[in-house]
């Protein structure tokens, strides 16, 4: 009898050992918040500094804790998900459900322990967080079954990302706003579009096992071009939400910041090579998070928010 089948003791089954523990969170590459979170505090201390000039570190928390247990939800999810299709590509078969380093229950269980934590810290936020929570979670189980009914599965994963920022502006403010709205569909069409970038790796794969993407179906080139206009769309939503919240310098020299990185992922990423697609796919892209929210940060603090 297996470890996992064994009968739990009487208090329980025993917890899941180091190894276990380091393999789920290899499963849901728990770095790759850095994504996510930054836009989720962009949106959470401007609305501290229209609403009261100040931070609210107990908040700022709670919505740290919801963004990775979300976040870490969706990825559980996903992998659980595709671990057939995962299997069948090259690429992919090295992953941790495919290989058995963690199990499908093991997975499950801590997909299941990250979406408590989500919504016990959207309930410590305010009643509109808890009662627009279990919303947030469907795209995050839709997206990887999108792959199987649509060609633009890439704009589910969008849709998903951009409730970020909105969740974030709401956990503060317990009211919705479309300056946040604003700031969301920015993030949306941005991870949608590297999505793009990043799934033309996958086109052979892809085609040969029915599974269906931009790149599938239009090709890396097509794909491509997608990316560079969610680029641009991007980068107009960004200026839109610095004109309606009354952003200062800091904020444009964050935009500059991020024109320039587009203009250089989309340089280094051709649909003849694409040597440099992890580069443009992590290192760029991580740098955009960081840089656009230290820059919004800086004129947060100009503009009076004090910590």
């Amino acid at each position: 009898m297996s470890a996992e089948s064994a009968a739990p003791g009487l208090l329980g089954p025993d917890p899941a050992p180091p190894g276990r523990i380091r393999a789920f969170l290899r499963l849901v590459m728990i770095e790759h918040s850095v994504f996510a979170l930054p836009f989720a505090y962009t949106a959470a201390l401007t609305a501290m500094q229209r609403q009261t000039s100040s931070v609210h570190w107990w908040q700022l928390l709670l919505v740290t804790v919801a963004m990775v247990g979300l976040r870490t939800f969706a990825m559980a999810a996903n992998r659980i998900i595709d671990r057939e299709i995962d299997a069948r590509n090259p690429r992919t078969a090295g992953r941790e459900l495919v290989t058995g380093a963690v199990s499908v229950r093991t997975a499950w269980t801590g997909a299941l322990v990250a979406v408590v934590f989500f919504l016990g810290a959207a309930a410590l936020l305010n009643p509109l967080c808890l009662a627009l929570a279990p919303i947030a979670v469907v795209p995050m189980v839709v997206y990887p079954y999108g792959k199987r009914f649509t060609d633009f599965p890439h704009a589910i994963l969008g849709l998903a990302q951009a409730m970020g920022p909105v969740g974030a502006w709401v956990a503060v403010t317990g009211t919705w706003s479309w300056q946040a709205v604003i700031l969301g569909l920015a993030v949306g069409v941005w991870i949608g579009g590297f999505d793009l970038i990043y799934a033309c790796q996958d086109v052979a794969a892809d085609r040969s096992h029915g599974v269906r993407s931009v790149p599938a179906r239009f090709g890396v080139a097509g794909a491509l071009y997608g990316a560079r206009v969610s680029a641009v769309v991007t980068t107009g939503l960004l200026v839109w939400f610095g004109l309606a919240t009354g952003a200062g310098l800091f904020w444009w020299i964050g935009l500059v910041i991020v024109a320039a990185a587009f203009c250089y992922e989309h340089s280094i990423v051709t649909p003849r090579d694409l040597s440099r697609l992890n580069r443009a796919f992590f290192t760029v892209n991580g740098v955009i998070g960081i840089a656009l929210f230290v820059c919004a940060l800086l004129d947060l603090l100009v503009r009076g928010l004090g910590v």
